[in-house]
């Protein structure tokens, strides 16, 4: 995988916008840490029962701090030289992995919800505990194979490590456009189905549509999160590669647009807490029994996608 970040460096920043690309470097690390570790250590520690979205959740939770964590060091060695360290190419692909690692985790939580809701009697065979894990364990082994291919595909061309934009191949950038559309794709059909099921569902009381409303409500805006972290950088990558222009605009919006989807790590972590009641009170509570956690799991899968 290939996103095609270029170095501060390289794009000339003036250092009042230096300043404040490491001022929200800063926030997001100051809220994104302590909300993702909170959040594994919730998900791993505070409830009881593994479920399909506990294990969904905790694999995510575990992926936005991984790529939190390598975000200091990919940007200390874009700030360098673009010279293909060693140090480059674990800081950027320990970072690249996650960013796709959470992508695709967030296609199999809708693929999740979507059959518990439009396939209910189907959905005991298909859903488990067990099946979930091996969901994850496949989605690691994909996204860490795909980018060792663009590794070996990089080195061919002369460097692993994107700090140096004249070094670009196409090749290499088809699998971050393939690992963000696929997932794009596949979340918007299956939330547009659990939508729909939504509409479609007769309200035996009050209370019981205010839930179904507000459960819509989050779905819409889990989606609009999703396509306004990681839609523009991807829309700009497609643009670079089909024109094969490398010019300094160019920079600069993938600069941007990937300080942008960095921020869904905490957007992500936020959603843990204010779109999560039954999430909270597991962090508030000293246990929940098995039962309590079960529902406290299912009902968060309507609050991420």
């Amino acid at each position: 995988m290939n996103t095609s970040s270029c170095s501060f460096a390289e794009a000339r920043w003036p250092p009042p916008v230096t300043y404040l690309c490491y001022a929200y470097l800063g926030v997001l690390l100051a809220l994104g840490l302590p909300l993702n570790g909170l959040a594994l250590w919730v998900l791993c520690r505070r409830l009881q029962r593994w479920t399909e979205t506990r294990i969904y959740m905790a694999n995510l939770a575990a992926a936005d701090l991984c790529l939190l964590c390598a975000l200091p060091f990919m940007l200390r060695s874009l700030a360098g030289s673009s010279g293909d360290t060693l140090f480059c190419q674990l800081s950027q692909g320990i970072y690249l992995a996650n960013r796709y690692m959470s992508i695709s985790l967030v296609a199999a939580i809708a693929v999740d919800r979507y059959v518990a809701v439009r396939h209910p009697l189907r959905a005991r065979g298909l859903r488990s505990p067990r099946q979930a894990a091996a969901v994850c364990v496949a989605l690691w082994v994909l996204v860490v194979s795909s980018l060792l291919v663009r590794w070996l595909l990089r080195k061919q061309d002369g460097g692993f490590c994107f700090s140096n934009c004249s070094r670009q191949n196409p090749k290499t950038i088809v699998f971050s456009l393939v690992g963000f559309y696929l997932p794009l794709a596949v979340l918007v059909f299956c939330s547009l189905q659990v939508l729909t099921a939504l509409g479609r569902r007769p309200a035996a009381d009050p209370g019981q549509a205010e839930a179904t409303q507000k459960a819509a409500r989050m779905i819409w805006a889990n989606m609009a999160v999703f396509v306004f972290c990681f839609l523009p950088l991807h829309v700009v990558l497609t643009l670079s590669t089909v024109t094969g222009l490398h010019t300094r605009a160019v920079q600069i919006a993938l600069i941007i647009t990937g300080k942008v989807s960095d921020a869904n790590c905490c957007l992500d972590a936020i959603c843990y807490y204010y779109m999560a009641k039954d999430f909270q009170e597991a962090s508030a509570l000293p246990r929940l029994p098995g039962a309590m956690a079960h529902k406290s799991l299912d009902s968060l899968c309507v609050t991420l996608s």
